[in-house]
């Protein structure tokens, strides 16, 4: 898909000298740029999930009444 962006002098000139470096075009480092940003994205996405995964039921494994664990720490926080 062709798509129109812009692109600041700075990147521009950047974007030119990696070009000539890799002896690759404009539109393919483009393309580059996005397919790691979006390894990255997905990455971080995977590592929240198992994040998440790792964490759920992790009160059940202590064998703490959590309401009775809540209610006494909470009861530290009344005047």
């Amino acid at each position: 898909m062709r798509t129109i962006i812009e692109l600041t002098d700075e990147q521009v000139a950047a974007l030119k000298a990696i070009c000539a470096r890799e002896g690759i075009s404009r539109a393919e480092a483009v393309r580059r740029a996005v397919d790691q940003y979006v390894d990255k994205a997905e990455g971080d996405r995977e590592a929240a999930r198992r994040a998440m995964d790792s964490a759920f039921g992790a009160w059940a494994k202590k064998g703490i009444d959590t309401d009775t664990y809540l209610d006494e720490i909470r009861s530290e926080w009344e005047r």
